[in-house]
């Protein structure tokens, strides 16, 4: 006889860690292959962008602070803090039968200025991610990291057609 599932209760199991975490990564690569080929203002990354856009601000008002430098720059101790977790908790509960999957795990960058790196990358909830990125698409603040995209993705373009042609000539 089956019980019921108690996550509380429930055992870490590596194999299931590693799958979500594959997975993280690979939405993360997605965003920024989308950054890089997308201007992020024009980016919509859900049917719910301007209702999540505008709730985002109006619940998070210390994101429109000083030029948006709260949401520029993560700080993560604020939001696995008692408060930070209460608020994210509330506000993702909003929107949990209007979301697939607004709570898996994602990475995002705490520096919106900079790419995913391990030093600039942090495991939020899906719907976390979606209420950060949007904000950051709409005001402009994703604007470099969309340069930087785009500058690598040229990069190893160039990277591979100097391949191609040294294979080329020695044939």
């Amino acid at each position: 006889m089956a019980g019921k599932f108690d996550p509380q209760n429930a055992q870490n199991l590596m194999e299931i860690e590693k799958q979500f975490a594959v997975k993280a990564v690979e939405q993360a690569q997605t965003y920024w292959n989308l950054m890089e080929k997308v201007p992020p203002r024009e980016l919509k990354l859900t049917k719910f962008d301007e209702e999540i856009f505008n709730h985002t601000i109006e619940f998070f008002p210390e994101f429109s602070e000083n030029d948006n430098a709260k949401l520029i720059k993560l700080d993560e101790e604020w939001m696995k803090s008692e408060d930070g977790k209460k608020r994210w908790r509330t506000f993702i509960q909003m929107y949990e039968k209007k979301v697939k999957e607004h709570n898996f795990g994602c990475l995002i960058r705490t520096d919106a200025r900079q790419e995913y790196e391990e030093t600039n990358t942090i495991f939020v909830m899906r719907m976390q991610f979606y209420a950060i990125e949007i904000a950051r698409n709409r005001l402009g603040l994703n604007d470099t990291a969309h340069e930087i995209a785009k500058a690598e993705a040229a990069k190893e373009a160039a990277k591979k057609e100097k391949e191609a042609s040294k294979k080329k000539a020695s044939k």
